[in-house]
């Protein structure tokens, strides 16, 4: 009973960790950190006229100044006060309130006249069109992107288009998008070089895994011109680039440089986070007693900044715990954590990404004391963490707890309970298998929107672009009619460098379509192979045949293994496609060892290492043959596959079986197999196609009959073409 469960655990496992695989949340969605990034100009009164090299003073000691469009951003929190002082004007003291732009009017001058009141409405328009980009970041990426493309189609400056890009940059940041955030960042650099777009450029390359890129942005920034907390986020951005390359030291140095400029200007958050950060990583040094010092630290300077702050630092105390096997410790923390949490929610909703959730920390706790062999407390939290999640409709938890606590059951002999809550597991797998499914279209749908915003603004772009040539143009031709003719050319070759640039837009843009394209044509060839290869194991735990089926699962999860590994590539080396299949065909043959006998030849003469092939390219095929022809066919067949030299840059790939044939078994597959089957081909061959495109005809497929005879069998022939 215990093994079968077990079997069934895993085969959920696999399965719900396979859809989750690569949904797209906005990152630390659920963190709601006091402070935030306050947008203000200053200007005069009547003309509107802004005033450059202002300075904007926090009462907790960021300092900034304008630029000279009338500009400033500076970190703050409601209540915080800003001294805003200049030669030219008395100093102005304003308290914040929210994180609304602030705008602040000085007095007119005499000797200020105003330049152009259109030029004041425009700015207006845009900055209601940004403000607005701005408040939707956090809750609809589309209305946000699209108030960025209206920034964009107003007659902006260079400075504007800088800044609207900067903002479309923090979208795609906070939605996951790090590839165009790059790019987004790129642009505003281009336009305007700001310390803020350079360190929002460095952090989206390390959230992009170029963390190389990431040191060397950082690097390139002028220290001297960076305000105290943008030196803190230089050295934190650098230490977490390399705690990903695993440069522990390096990062630890790093952290411990932005701390000593964090205590100098007595910027407590960042003083909470890098101590944090800097026992993360002596955590992952192995260095556990630093580790824990530097935590303490975190935990007494989170308690004095605020409830919330203090309950996410607690939380990451408690995993620090857990890795360490310290589950008294841990069990105390999470305690804690759950009285303040019920506090917590009496002011806010905390949605269900949130680590801390009712439901998650309930879960945690009975881990904890599952771990420490205190079943009965154990039990008592599993109950509470499921009651919490049905609440919430927290299907992620739900399905863990009760998963944990049937075991916890059985564990106390409480065997009834523990098959109820067995079938409560099975129930809650089905309705989360469901939920997951409608994910991944709500992704694919989240994904064609946001690549459509993202057309429209790089258009309108590319549109203003043009238009800011064609004016230029114009007034030349205005001033100097004797140089007409020279203008003229000057158009032309202007007119030709933008259409080269909007073909190499375009060229890139198709590229990255068709990359979406071959993922959404990946995700949806895996599921419809594992789901195929597990009609394979389900008899066996059906019939109870214990032995074969542990035996089947071990080898089901060696290839399954191989399948994730590959999944994200175009390409992978003929060698490991090969030992793919080996493992495949191994497995149904193991299932039809009745219908039919294999053979894989691979010709000595052929390097298989030199030669590239899309993965899972021929295993639908192998499929086939064996489903759709061997299985059916009267006497024992055979299936081979071969790999033999064409020419010296070219191999052929043949998939032979002498089975029933594809119109004898077309004429047997009901409406819905035909409709399955039609999709798997139709899969394949869009893969092709776009990869042909992408690699230049890299590889043929050919289908044909095999032989003349009652059962005429198939032919598959792959033809690959060398890189």
């Amino acid at each position: 009973m215990l093994n079968n469960l077990r079997t069934y655990y895993v085969l959920i496992f696999c399965l719900i960790s396979f859809l989750s695989f690569g949904q797209n949340h906005p990152e630390n969605s659920y963190k709601e950190d006091a402070f935030f990034t306050v947008r203000g100009v200053v200007y005069l009164k009547k003309s509107k006229e802004p005033i450059k090299d202002v300075n904007i003073q926090i009462n907790s000691g960021r300092y900034t100044r304008t630029n000279i469009f009338g500009d400033f951003t500076v970190r703050a929190k409601v209540g915080d006060e800003l001294t805003i002082s200049h030669n030219d004007f008395e100093t102005i003291y304003y308290i914040i309130k929210s994180n609304e732009r602030i705008s602040i009017e000085v007095v007119e001058q005499d000797d200020f006249q105003s330049k152009s009141r259109a030029r004041s409405n425009v700015t207006k328009r845009f900055n209601q069109m940004i403000d607005s980009a701005d408040a939707y970041l956090k809750k609809d990426a589309e209305k946000s992107l699209k108030f960025v493309g209206d920034a964009l189609n107003v007659n902006v400056s260079t400075k504007q288009s800088a800044e609207a890009h900067e903002l479309l940059g923090d979208v795609y940041m906070y939605w996951k998008q790090y590839d165009l955030s790059i790019s987004a960042f790129k642009i505003s650099l281009q336009n305007t070089e700001t310390a803020s777009a350079q360190l929002k450029l460095a952090d989206a390359y390390t959230k992009n895994g170029e963390f190389q890129k990431s040191i060397s942005t950082y690097k390139n920034l002028d220290e001297e011109s960076l305000s105290n907390y943008e030196k803190i986020l230089l050295y934190e951005g650098i230490g977490d680039a390399h705690l990903k390359l695993k440069n522990i030291q390096a990062a630890i140095k790093s952290y411990e440089t932005g701390l000593e400029v964090a205590k100098k200007h007595l910027i407590a958050p960042k003083v909470t986070d890098l101590n944090s950060k800097i026992a993360q990583a002596y955590n992952e040094k192995g260095e556990v007693t630093k580790a824990k010092s530097y935590y303490s630290n975190s935990l007494k300077l989170a308690k004095k900044e605020n409830k919330k702050r203090a309950v996410e630092e607690q939380v990451k105390v408690a995993e620090f715990n857990n890795l360490n096997q310290e589950y008294d410790s841990e069990i105390e923390l999470r305690k804690g954590v759950l009285e303040s949490i019920e506090d917590i929610e009496k002011d806010s909703v905390l949605p269900n990404e949130s680590p801390l959730t009712l439901q998650k920390q309930n879960y945690k706790l009975a881990n904890a004391y599952y771990l420490n062999n205190d079943l009965d407390n154990a039990i008592s939290y599993f109950e509470k963490s499921i009651e919490e999640a049905d609440k919430k409709g927290d299907l992620e938890v739900k399905k863990d707890a009760t998963r944990r606590a049937s075991e916890v059951y059985y564990s106390l002999g409480e065997d009834e309970k523990g098959r109820e809550a067995i079938d409560e597991f099975k129930s809650v797998v089905d309705e989360l298998y469901a939920k997951k499914i409608q994910e991944l279209s709500q992704v694919a749908r989240f994904s064609r929107n946001i690549a459509e915003q993202q057309n429209r603004i790089t258009s309108l772009e590319s549109d203003r672009a043009l238009s800011k040539s064609k004016y230029e143009l114009t007034q030349e031709r205005n001033k100097r009619q004797q140089l007409i003719i020279y203008s003229l050319i000057g158009g032309l070759i202007l007119f030709l460098i933008t259409g080269f640039l909007m073909y190499k837009y375009i060229k890139q843009q198709r590229l990255a379509n068709n990359l979406l394209a071959l993922k959404s044509l990946r995700s949806q060839m895996n599921p419809h192979f594992i789901f195929n290869a597990l009609n394979s194991v389900n008899s066996f735990i059906a019939t109870n045949d214990e032995r074969t089926a542990n035996r089947y699962l071990s080898d089901f999860s060696h290839l399954m293994r191989s399948v994730l590994e590959n999944s994200e590539e175009d390409f992978i080396p003929l060698k490991k496609e090969v030992e793919l299949l080996e493992l495949y065909t191994n497995l149904e043959h193991f299932r039809f060892k009745d219908k039919f006998d294999y053979s894989i030849d691979v010709d000595e003469s052929i390097n298989v290492e030199e030669f590239q092939i899309p993965p899972m390219l021929l295993q639908p095929y192998i499929e086939n043959a064996v489903w759709h022809g061997l299985r059916y066919k009267k006497e024992k067949g055979h299936l081979n596959i071969t790999v033999s030299s064409k020419s010296k840059d070219e191999i052929m790939i043949a998939i032979t079986d002498d089975g029933i044939g594809r119109e004898r078994s077309k004429a047997m597959k009901t409406a819905n197999q035909k409709k399955q089957n039609s999709k798997g081909m139709d899969n394949i061959k869009k893969r092709v196609a776009i990869l042909n495109e992408m690699y230049k005809d890299k590889v043929d497929v050919t289908i044909e009959d095999f032989q003349k005879s009652e059962d005429v069998g198939t032919k598959v022939v792959v033809t690959l073409k060398k890189d």
